[in-house]
């Protein structure tokens, strides 16, 4: 796949990550995921076959940008 449908942009500096899918060229902003919960209701509420499978596997059609995969808050440093 040359580009994963979901991205799940780099972490903002208030905590949460914004989830966009991209349908037939088209983004659409499905919100912003403060856990993979989160993350798993968007995708069940567009009706994605077995979200939680995609969000907790390792899933091509899942870009994260930025940061580890299922991280919503930076490090204490």
């Amino acid at each position: 796949m040359e580009h994963a449908p979901i991205l799940v942009h780099r972490i903002s500096p208030t905590g949460g990550r914004r989830v966009v899918i991209r349908i037939r060229g088209v983004d659409t902003v499905l919100g912003v995921a403060f856990s993979d919960a989160d993350l798993i209701e968007f995708l069940r509420r567009i009706e994605i076959p077995e979200p939680d499978e995609l969000v907790l596997g390792d899933s091509e059609v899942i870009a994260w940008q930025g940061g580890r995969p299922h991280q919503y808050e930076e490090d204490d440093e």
